[in-house]
């Protein structure tokens, strides 16, 4: 049965972007009705997640064509919690973006370019197709090396450069992936993938080609030893591209290992091996470069990657339970990433810098922002019962089921080395006296602000704070949502079934 409303989020996002590009010159007008768009492709996201939830796995074929010959989109549990992720990012950063992006900045399509890239996060998540889920990687690269050059300064070029050669690089291993894994089946459907793969005899050749989509999904994500891309780029572009780039960019080479190592790539030892030492390596190397850091977009931009490992070990393990785990610590860490960099921009346009050693008295000074900022700050560490914690439950016992001892250790030491960090961001930032060093000024200060301006700053954080505290303090609601989505994960057979439209996969 074809639904063609599930692509209606990227049909939206693509007709807002148009819209905009035609607005490229009234750039208040583009504030304004970005803010809008984004709301109103918030409720369309809403929309699908409800009847997917309630109805089960839809599938749309473009062009009427039958899988697995015409490009599929497939709208399941895990596709449509990402979009609604994405949605809630989106509308989010729209807001943070009407106060902190500058007019120059808007005059170089700030705008167009952020609801393209939405388009090619939501295209990635609901596509059914290997190679249309390229296409779509490509358009977020575009879209957010345009989104990362913009205002054209010295450092945010040198970022970009660094951004887009590495992912370049991981395109390249993607599509000589696409290239064998076509040559050893002949199909592009990851549904019809899913089946033709388990029969190639040649096991060698199979692990060969996986091992090319690791590497280009490894670059994607951040993992260790392919990371060094991210810490050098994150930090340079205003707060509300980072945010979003934070919040999303690293989790869509997640969310593309963890469904073609649940759905094509499945039950291989070695490379279980694998990912479970560079998940155990990519924790502790972005924990001790947050350790190392003392700016606070760099200190934020290694606890993505350290935080990117613990999913990796959830997929290492290869449990349900351990899936459970990655799954609650995706939707928890879209919307705590997000957040803290929108965070790190607040103290930026307060203190002039994000230098740690710089700042301090920001309690005192501010003590209702501080506290507010304090939510997504201990969200992260995960204290009890803040959303960060639930999700080790899930990965220390899932590991304890494998006998993964070694990965479990490697959670904890992880979550260690966060508290450690986050706790001397506290105690600097926040508690210490105010030193007042000279600092270098970011244009106009947050007190110089407009009320409209200040708001635009604050409310995004309280927003994106009080999702964190639901998912926290009613986390049963999100672990039932993540058990759906890992049972489906694990179990295939229905992902399958609906896509193609076959009957009694598991015989």
């Amino acid at each position: 049965m074809s639904n063609i409303w599930i692509i209606s989020p990227i049909i939206f996002q693509l007709a807002s972007a148009v819209v905009l590009l035609f607005l490229w010159s009234f750039t208040k007008v583009q504030k304004i009705l970005s803010l809008l768009l984004t709301l109103f492709g918030l409720g369309i996201a809403i929309w699908i997640f409800i009847l997917v939830y309630h109805q089960g796995i839809q599938v749309t074929q473009a062009g009427n064509w039958s899988a697995p010959f015409g490009i599929t989109f497939v709208a399941d549990a895990f596709a449509v919690t990402l979009v609604l992720l994405t949605a809630i990012a989106g509308f989010a950063v729209s807001v943070f973006s009407f106060g902190s992006i500058s007019e120059e900045r808007l005059k170089f399509g700030y705008y167009p370019m952020l609801h393209f890239l939405l388009m090619g996060l939501q295209g990635a998540f609901l596509t059914g197709d290997i190679f249309n889920l390229y296409v779509w990687f490509e358009v977020i690269i575009i879209s957010s090396f345009v989104l990362i050059t913009i205002g054209g300064k010295k450092a945010q070029l040198e970022g970009a450069i660094k951004y887009v050669a590495l992912n370049l690089l991981a395109s390249v291993f993607f599509l000589i992936g696409i290239a064998f894994l076509y040559g050893l089946t002949g199909s592009l459907n990851m549904a019809d993938l899913a089946i033709i793969v388990q029969k190639i005899e040649n096991r060698g050749l199979v692990n060969v080609t996986a091992s090319l989509f690791l590497v280009a999904f490894g670059i994607k994500s951040a993992v260790f030893p392919l990371y060094f891309w991210l810490p050098a780029s994150y930090h340079t572009p205003p707060p509300a591209v980072a945010a979003i780039f934070g919040g999303l960019l690293t989790k869509v080479g997640v969310y593309a290992m963890v469904r073609t190592f649940t759905l094509i790539f499945v039950g291989d030892e070695f490379l279980g091996i694998v990912l479970s030492v560079m998940a155990a390596l990519t924790i502790l190397s972005g924990g001790l470069g947050a350790l190392y850091h003392e700016h606070i977009g760099k200190i934020f931009g290694y606890f993505i990657i350290c935080h990117i490992g613990f999913m990796m070990a959830g997929l290492g393990m290869m449990t349900e339970m351990a899936i459970v785990g990655t799954i609650f610590y995706l939707i928890h860490d879209i919307i705590v990433k997000t957040n803290l960099f929108m965070v790190s921009g607040l103290i930026l346009k307060i203190n002039g810098t994000q230098n740690i050693k710089a700042l301090g008295g920001m309690y005192t000074s501010y003590p209702l922002l501080s506290l507010l900022m304090a939510i997504p700050l201990f969200s992260l560490v995960g204290i009890p019962p803040l959303s960060g914690f639930w999700a080790k439950i899930f990965f220390i016992q899932g590991g304890l089921e494998a006998s993964e001892y070694a990965l479990v250790a490697f959670v904890i030491l992880g979550s260690f080395l966060t508290l450690w960090v986050i706790g001397k961001v506290w105690a600097e930032v926040f508690w210490k006296p105010g030193i007042n060093l000279p600092v270098k000024a970011n244009g106009i200060y947050f007190n110089e602000l407009g009320k409209k301006e200040q708001w635009a700053y604050v409310l995004p954080i309280i927003f994106l704070s009080m999702i964190s505290l639901y998912i926290g303090f009613w986390a049963e609601n999100i672990i039932v949502l993540a058990k759906q989505i890992a049972g489906e994960l694990m179990d295939p057979s229905l992902y399958i079934e609906t896509v193609l439209g076959l009957k009694n996969i598991k015989s």
